[in-house]
This record gives C-alpha cells, sequence and structure tokens, in this order.
C-alpha cells in the first residue's frame, strides 16, 4: 500500500435477511433484502451528537441504526436499486422496473414490459432509461411527470450481459463481445471480444467514456467504440464492479482495491473485507457491503493524502493530488505543488537524475539562486549573495503547515523530516559529483528555459528606467540608489535593479556552464544576442579556456570595442609569427579587423582610423572600401591618413572619386591633383638629371594626372599652373589654362610647344561640347576660330605667348572664370546676365559683318601676310576647315583667311557648308509658307466669327434677369446663344469687380 486513500468504517452489521441491492439517499441507506423487504437506515443518534444540518445530505461517519422497514416492498428479491436524485426517484429491478418517489416511497411507475429484465442504465441527462430482457433491448423515456414513454425497441442476437449509455448510444455485452447498438436505428457494431473466463463489465465514466472489462484488464474506449490510449488498468484479478471516483479507481474483487487513476494506473491501496458482495458510490464515500454488514469507505482529505505521499517519496502522486484541490484554494495549491516540487527536485538531484530534477525546480517557480547554491563552484557577480536553500525554503514546516489547513490533521505532522535535503556528509564528494558534465547539461537547461522571461523583465526595466529619465521624472532617492547601466556598464549591476540583476546572475552562469561543457559555439551564441554577462568574471573564465572568439563576443557586446581590436590585432600578429596553424590563422586575418569596423564607422570613426591604420599596408584596398562605405567624412579619413598613411592617400582619393566624383569636394580634388603633380615634379626632375626628358613621355602617375586634370573641376587651377617648369609639361599646363578660360594660350601651347594640331582640335572639341547645351552652338564655335586665328598667325602669338604666361601665373589677382567652375564672380548681374550678353554679341557677331569677331579688316589680313606668309600653317587651317566646317562660322573664317588663299583648297569646307545653307534656305522657306497659310486660315475664321447673326423677337428672354429683351439694348455672348441685357450685364460684370477686390479691402 501506497498510501491511505479512503479510511474503512462499519456502518452497519447484524442486517438480517441478506441484503441482496443497496443504495444511498442523502445520509439514509436502503437495503433491499433476499425477503422482497426494504430496510432503511440512518445516522445512531443515539451514538453520537446531532450533526450540523449540512450533513444529513451525505454519508456520515458514525454507526448506522434502523429506521423503517418496508415490507413487501417487493414481491421477489431485488437484484438491484439505484436512486435517481436529479429525479428524486428510487429505481429497482426485481420481477421488473419500479419507480418509487423519494423519500415515502410511493409508487410512481411500474414497467410491465421489464418484466424478465437483468440489466438496466439509466441516462440521467436526458431521462432515458434503457434495459434488456431475453433477446429484447428497449428504450424508455420520462415524461417529466409520473410515467415513462417508450421509444424504442430493438432485437439483439443473444441476451445481454452488461450495458452502460455512451451519449447517444449503448454498450452492450454479448455473448463474448462488446458492440455499440445506435440508439436511433438499432444498428450493432463490434468493439473487441470480452474475456472468455470472466464476465463481461461495461463501466460508464463521469467524461462520458467507457471502461470495458476483458479479464482482469480494464480497457478505456469512446462513445463510439474506438481505443483512447494504449494504456491499460491492470487490476490484481478480474474485477465484478468498478466505480470511479476521481483520482481513483477502484474495483470489487475479493477485496476492494483501489488505482489511481494517472498512468501506469499505480496500486493506491487495498480494503480487505470478507466476502463483499456490493460496491456502489455516494455523494462523499464509496460503499461496500456484505451479505449482512455496511462498510464505508471515506476518503482521506487530500492535503493529508499529499503530505503522506511525500513523506514517502511519492511525489509524483503527490503532484497528481494537488490538482484536485478546489479552485478556491489555488493560492494553497500552489504552495503546495512548489514544496512538492523542490523536494522531489532535491530527492532526484541526489539520486543522479539532473535533468528531471531541474524540471521540477523550474515547476516550483524557485528563484535561480535558489538552484545555483547546489553549484558551489560556480562564480557569481559579487554584488549577489546567494542564501542557502535551508533558509531560502522550511519544506518540512510548509508541508505541515499547508496539509492542515487543507485536512485539519493533528499536529504530528510537524514531526515529519526535511527528507532528502543535503542528506550526504561528504560535502568534497559532493562538490565533485555537482559540477560532473551531467549536472551542469541539467543546468543549463534550466537557466535556458528561464533565460527569456528574466531578460523580458530585464530589459521592460531598462526601458521604464530610459523613459523615467527622458520624461524627467527622476527623485534624489532614485538618483542615489540606481544609475544609469550603459552597454559598457555591465560588470556593475545597480542595487534595486532586481530584474537586470538576477539577468546578470543567469546569463553569467549560463556562460561559465556552457564553456565547461565545451559548448563554445552556444556560448558564442549567447554572447551575440541581447546579454548580461558579468564583464570581469566572464573575461576571466574565458581567458582560461583560450575562447578567443568568445571574449571578442563579450567585449563586443558590452561596447567595449577598443578591447576587442586590441585582442583582435594581438591575435593577428600571433597568427602571422605562427603559420603552421593554419585554421587560428584562418580564423584571425587583417580582414578580421575590417569586418570588425565596418559597424562602428557611424558611431566612432576615430576609432575605425584609428585601428584601420594597422591593416592599411596589408589590406589596402579592403581598408579603403571600409572607408568609403562607411560613410566616414572624407576630409577626415585624408587628413588621418594624411598624418599616419601619406602613402595611402592618393589611393583613396582615387578611389573615392571613382565612387562619386561629386562626392569629393573641390578641397579633396586639390589634395589628390597635388599629389600626382609632386610625383610627377620628381618623376621628372630625375629624367632631367638624367638629360633624358622628353615631352612625350607618359608613367602611369602623369597619365592619372592628365585624366583628372581633365575630367575634375573642383580644384583650383592657379596654384596647381605655379607649381608646373616654364620649359615642360606643356600639356598639363595647357589643361590647367583650359580650365581658367584661357583658351588661346592653352591652343598655343597645343600648337607651337607640343606641335600637335590633333590635341589643340580635340581641345576645341571639348570645350565645345562642354558649353553647347548652355549657349548657342553660335557663340559655342568661337573657340575654332581662336584656333584658326593661331594658324594663320603664328608668329605673333609665339611672340606674346611667354609674356602673356609670365604675367599670368605671377599675377596675384588673376581671376578668370572657369568653364563650369561653381565659384562665380559676385558681381551684380552674375554670370548668368555675362552669358547672355556673351551670347547676344555672338549673334550680332555672326550676322553682321562689325561683330567684335569679325572687326579684322582686310588690312589686318594683309598684316598677317607681310609679317611672314611664309609662316602661315595654312595646311593645318584647311585642314580644320574641312573636318568641322558644321561649328564654324563661315563668314567669320573667310574673313579670317589670306587672300592669296586659292578657292579650290576651300571646296572641302565650303561645299558642304553651301549646301547646309541651301537646305536651310528651303527649309525655311518652307516654313514660312506654311505660317502664312496658316495666318489666312486664322484670319478666315475669325471672319466667320465676325458675321455671327443674331435674331431678337419678342419671345427673347435675358439669361440673367429672365425678362424679355423687346427694344432694351442688348449683349451677345461670344457662343451667340445667350442674350442679356446689357444693363445686366453691366452690373454682373460690376458685381465679379467686387468680389473679386473684396478680400483686399478686407486686408
Amino acid at each position: 500500500m501506497v498510501h491511505s486513500a479512503y479510511d474503512s468504517f462499519e456502518l452497519l452489521r447484524g442486517c438480517s435477511p441478506k441484503i441482496d441491492a443497496i443504495a444511498s439517499y442523502g445520509s439514509r441507506l436502503l437495503l433491499g433484502c433476499s425477503d422482497g423487504s426494504l430496510k432503511i437506515y440512518g445516522p445512531d443518534l443515539h451514538e453520537s451528537d446531532r450533526s450540523p444540518p449540512s450533513d444529513h445530505h451525505t454519508l456520515r461517519k458514525e454507526p448506522y441504526a434502523l429506521e423503517r422497514t418496508v415490507l413487501g416492498f417487493s414481491k421477489k428479491p431485488i437484484l438491484s436499486m439505484e436512486v435517481l436524485v436529479s429525479k428524486e426517484l428510487l429505481l429497482s429491478l426485481s420481477e421488473s422496473i419500479a419507480f418509487h418517489r423519494l423519500p415515502n416511497l410511493e409508487t410512481v411507475a411500474v414497467l410491465t414490459k421489464a418484466k424478465g429484465a437483468n440489466v438496466y442504465s439509466w441516462d440521467d441527462r436526458r431521462g432515458f432509461l434503457c434495459f434488456a430482457r431475453q433477446k429484447r433491448v428497449c428504450i424508455f423515456r420520462h415524461d417529466g411527470g409520473r410515467g415513462f414513454v417508450e421509444v424504442k425497441d430493438f432485437g439483439v442476437p443473444d441476451t445481454v450481459k452488461s450495458m452502460s449509455w455512451c451519449g447517444e448510444n449503448i454498450c452492450i455485452a454479448i455473448r463474448k463481445e462488446y458492440m455499440i447498438l445506435n440508439a436511433t436505428n438499432g444498428a450493432l457494431s463490434e468493439v473487441f471480444p470480452s474475456g472468455r473466463l470472466t464476465p463481461p463489465l461495461v463501466i460508464s465514466l463521469p467524461s462520458g467514456e467507457l471502461l470495458l472489462g476483458k479479464e482482469n484488464i480494464g480497457v478505456f474506449v469512446d462513445q463510439n467504440g474506438k481505443l483512447l490510449q494504449a494504456d491499460r488498468i491492470c487490476w490484481s484479478e478480474a474485477p465484478t464492479t468498478v466505480i470511479i471516483q476521481k483520482p481513483y479507481a477502484i474495483a470489487l474483487l475479493r477485496r476492494v482495491e483501489i488505482r489511481s487513476l494517472r498512468v501506469p494506473y499505480p496500486l493506491i491501496q487495498t480494503v480487505v473485507l470478507q466476502n463483499v458482495q456490493h460496491l456502489l458510490p455516494s455523494s462523499n464515500a464509496v460503499i461496500v457491503a456484505t451479505d449482512n454488514s455496511v462498510f464505508g469507505l471515506f476518503p482521506v482529505p487530500l492535503g493529508a493524502q499529499i503530505v503522506q505521499l511525500t513523506a514517502s517519496g511519492n511525489f509524483e502522486e503527490a503532484l497528481a493530488l494537488c490538482k484536485q484541490l478546489p479552485p478556491e484554494d489555488s493560492s494553497l495549491r500552489a504552495a503546495k505543488e512548489g514544496s512538492i516540487h523542490i523536494r522531489y527536485a532535491h530527492y532526484l538531484f541526489d539520486n543522479g537524475s539532473y535533468e528531471e530534477a531541474m524540471e521540477h525546480f523550474l515547476a516550483s517557480q524557485v528563484d535561480i539562486t535558489y538552484v545555483l547554491s547546489l553549484y558551489p563552484s560556480i562564480v557569481l557577480p559579487n554584488t549577489t549573495m546567494v542564501p542557502e536553500p535551508e533558509k531560502l525554503v522550511d519544506i518540512s514546516s510548509d508541508a505541515s503547515n499547508l496539509s492542515r489547513a487543507s485536512s485539519g490533521l493533528s499536529d504530528d505532522m510537524d514531526s515529519l523530516p526535511p527528507a532528502h535535503l543535503f542528506e550526504s556528509d561528504e560535502h568534497t564528494a559532493l562538490e565533485s559529483k555537482k559540477l560532473s558534465h551531467n549536472t551542469l547539461m541539467a543546468l543549463i537547461k534550466f537557466l535556458q528555459k528561464k533565460r527569456n522571461s528574466i531578460i523580458d523583465k530585464a530589459t521592460a526595466e531598462g526601458t521604464e528606467e530610459v523613459v523615467l529619465d527622458a520624461v524627467g521624472d527622476n527623485f534624489a532617492s532614485y538618483d542615489s540608489s540606481r544609475f544609469k547601466k550603459s552597454n559598457k556598464g555591465r560588470s556593475t549591476i545597480p542595487i534595486n535593479s532586481g530584474a537586470r540583476e538576477m539577468a546578470a546572475i543567469l546569463d553569467t552562469v549560463l556562460l561559465q556552464a556552457l564553456l565547461l561543457t565545451g559548448q563554445s559555439s552556444a556560448a558564442l551564441e549567447l554572447l551575440k544576442v541581447l546579454n548580461y554577462c558579468d564583464v570581469k568574471i566572464c573575461e576571466e573564465i574565458i581567458q582560461k579556456g583560450n575562447h578567443y572568439v568568445a571574449l571578442l563576443e563579450l567585449y563586443k557586446s558590452n561596447s567595449m570595442h577598443r578591447e576587442a581590436l586590441k585582442l583582435l590585432h594581438q591575435l593577428v600578429e600571433e597568427s602571422k609569427s605562427n603559420q603552421s596553424q593554419a585554421e587560428f590563422t584562418q580564423k584571425f586575418n587583417p580582414e578580421s579587423i575590417i569586418e570588425y569596423l565596418k559597424p562602428l564607422c557611424g558611431n566612432d570613426p576615430i576609432l575605425v582610423l584609428e585601428f584601420a591604420m594597422l591593416v592599411l599596408e596589408s589590406c589596402p584596398t579592403q581598408t579603403i572600401e571600409l572607408f568609403l562605405s562607411g560613410n566616414i567624412p572624407a576630409d577626415l579619413v585624408n587628413s588621418y591618413l594624411k598624418q599616419h598613411a601619406p602613402s595611402m592617400q592618393g589611393r583613396y582619393l582615387e578611389l573615392m572619386l571613382g565612387m562619386n566624383e561629386n562626392g569629393i569636394s573641390g578641397n579633396l580634388q586639390n589634395e589628390m591633383v597635388q599629389i600626382y603633380i609632386s610625383e610627377v615634379l620628381d618623376w621628372y626632375a630625375d629624367l632631367s638629371a638624367q638629360q633624358r626628358w622628353d615631352e612625350k613621355d607618359y608613367s602611369p602617375t602623369r597619365k592619372k594626372l592628365l585624366s583628372t586634370l581633365e575630367s575634375i573641376s573642383g580644384y583650383n587651377p592657379e596654384p596647381l599652373l605655379k607649381r608646373l617648369p616654364a620649359d615642360a609639361l606643356y600639356e598639363e599646363r595647357a589643361i590647367l589654362l583650359g580650365k581658367m578660360n584661357q583658351h588661346e594660350l592653352a591652343l598655343s601651347l597645343y600648337v607651337h610647344k607640343l606641335h600637335v594640331p590633333e590635341l589643340a582640335l580635340a581641345y576645341c572639341d571639348r570645350v565645345y561640347e562642354s558649353v553647347v547645351h548652355q549657349l548657342s552652338a553660335k557663340s559655342s564655335g568661337n573657340i575654332y576660330l581662336t584656333l584658326l586665328q593661331i594658324y594663320l598667325n603664328p608668329r605673333r602669338t609665339t611672340k606674346n605667348f611667354e609674356k602673356r604666361i609670365t604675367n599670368l601665373v605671377s599675377s596675384p589677382n588673376t581671376s578668370t572664370p572657369k568653364v563650369g567652375s561653381n565659384t562665380a564672380g559676385k558681381a551684380k548681374g552674375g554670370r548668368g546676365s555675362k552669358k547672355i550678353a556673351a551670347i547676344e554679341g555672338a549673334e550680332e557677331m555672326r550676322m553682321s559683318p562689325s561683330g567684335t569677331d569679325s572687326n579684322k579688316s582686310d588690312g589686318d589680313a594683309e598684316e598677317f601676310s607681310e609679317e611672314g606668309g611664309s609662316t602661315i600653317m595654312l595646311d593645318e587651317v584647311l585642314d580644320l576647315l574641312s573636318r568641322r566646317w558644321d561649328r564654324i562660322n563661315g563668314a567669320q573664317a573667310l574673313k579670317l583667311l589670306p587672300r592669296e588663299t586659292k578657292l579650290q583648297n576651300l571646296i572641302p569646307f565650303l561645299g558642304p557648308l553651301l549646301r547646309k545653307s541651301s537646305e536651310a534656305y528651303r527649309n525655311f522657306s518652307v516654313i514660312k509658307s506654311l505660317r502664312q497659310s496658316e495666318n489666312l486660315q486664322v484670319k478666315d475664321e475669325l471672319y466667320n466669327q465676325r458675321k455671327t447673326a443674331v435674331k431678337i423677337t419678342g419671345d427673347s428672354m435675358c439669361s440673367l434677369c429672365r425678362k424679355k429683351i423687346g427694344t432694351s439694348v442688348f449683349a451677345v455672348y461670344p457662343n451667340a446663344t445667350a442674350l442679356v441685357h446689357f444693363v445686366c450685364f453691366r452690373d454682373s460684370q460690376s458685381m465679379k469687380a467686387v468680389s473679386k477686390g473684396s478680400p483686399l479691402r478686407k486686408r
């Protein structure tokens, strides 16, 4: 016997004649005797004090005495009796089925059709009765009054041995089979065979399901006969009847056997009584009857049973009984369950079932510090004081007090020993066991299950603190007892920050346990998410185990980026010195530092620049891409590189310019060009010293310089021009002069210094295309005329070239506007007005022979020839005219040419020009004709509109005043359909004027 679930008490003895049937009604017992009489027993008032009125409806634990005998209640022995509490009726099965009104036992109905019935079943919910006689099953319904109405009558294959309602159907036992009888149409469906040696047994459960007996096994099925679960109740022998009284199943064998309804249905108690014949439930007990005696099995209060089970170490049963406590005792139940879970957990822990122990610690809702006290070698944050388990929970007194509150037991329960609490006397052996791998694995699972709720509370607490600080709702006491916990300060927990302190304990211990069990990857995942690990403790433990990746994540999660980067740099250097460790080298390389720095670019650019210098030489491209992708201010990066890594400054500016030309400032453009010029000048100085300088030599840096000078426009060309030597680097000088709009000087360099007309032509093309979209093509073509003048008068341009270059470079106030520059003059009218004036001047120059660029007289041309006709670059002039005839003003070009120029040489220029002019003339003539035709059409339409006639009759009405117009002066709207009085029209116009002007008057 596990514990006492029921107390046996003899209610009466010496009943004569033999008891054939028994039932209970309130506090009374109804006994059907073999002579057909009915005996009524009640509590013996002479043996005990009068009970409270509330006990009159329940069976009482005291001797019973005979109150009344009804002779001749039945002509034959009563086979079975049942009290229908909801109907206040007594149902008895004898030669037929009879109903008597309680408590006076007046006959209500006798079902004559039930004569010869051997079994029956009553459905109290619907008021349906079914019974079996011979090979028939009949169904009757209580009509709510004094009678019963027959509903159905079905035939079955054989005599029914047992039956019970199961929902809308009936489960019956026929021959050796259990069947489900459809109460609507009488259809039978087989369930499974019954036992061969024992009679069948059909028991209806309170849930509506069935318990079917097969030998000594009880099988659970649903209302349709389908098996509910694989588990079975195994009795010690085949029962004759079974009753269910939660949480137990009581079976009548040669003795009374009580089993738990919780899988695996263990034996709880055995009540040994001689010659037990009857077993039936009552409202508060189980009635057991022999031939001449009646016993009551009264349930022991649940609280007392729980204490018994806990003391005997049967914790599972104790927890199951806790769930049976009434709902009004929810707090009591929670306290008892928590106490039992703790005791059970200690029992399991001491016996090596660590995971199961942690499950019960988890269910007990005990604080994690209580569980951690079982692990004395685990290091906890210094701010935490972990109490001893004995000081946290006084389990024995708690259990006894709770049991008394529920059951009213005596103070004997106080003497129960605190079982399984630290029973081992060998402290060292216990400590070594508690740090074993299995104990730590169980602790890890426990902490992981507790973590989510604790972290959520800690996060909510931190959020609440931030909100309070934001709204200024901070008191002096709050400020003195708490402090704002930054990400870097997790090693110190606020004193009053309960949730965050608990989170720090949990995460610190969890990290230790993961590392001690070799789960470094899981520890790494913990550090990557939001955590409250104590930095000092975890740092020491991680360093001991050489878990460098975890240490990096610890620093990172606490925003200790400088420490993390120092460690990472140290690891990279060590990996370089020990190349044999391939895995180590692969894990820690310069790229690791760059990857770590990427998220820090927006928050701490100085730190990024400081540690990026360490890997700039080994990974230049990746480092510069880090600067570019991290949106670090370019000026800051440039100044830092200029100070710490000047060799990489140009590389950075190149990549910066390649990504976004407009994103680089003019200052940085100047820096980049200055770097290129410095390198080119050094290269030029070396070659000049070796007397190997050639203007046509191009080093890679010089190519970059030329390309940069042409492609960007934000730099200042004047200081760059001053750095160039006077007798070399003419191409660079020409580009800079072009940027200063000194086109004539630039073209002179290409023609007279470089002697490359193709470069001069390309220069003109660039200038023309750069302004063609801003200015008219007429004005943009003047650059070609400038080149034409240089070709036609080379001696004069060469003579003045050196002087103009010297003046331009040496003049401190030179401020020639740059084409496309963002720095325009601030004079009144601005550069826009100058452009407009230039355009207008260019138009006049082209259309009028007296324009500014065409005011060269014939004498000027003669002057050219006089100064040296042999030096005129006539071939270049003719080539320019033939290749760019569509961009040059033909009239101006012809005026510049010498008179001795042969017309035949000008055919490549004049031919396409004249064809284009003729085509343009024809096109304009066509356009002129079309415009004239359109003008005539519009005039014709105007005349037609003016011819519109309006006919006024006597019925014509004014559209405004709705009166006849008659002979009054009238007006017609343009649509020629609306007629109004002229006076109405004038008034309406004046009203519109007033409404439009009213807002002005109001203001």
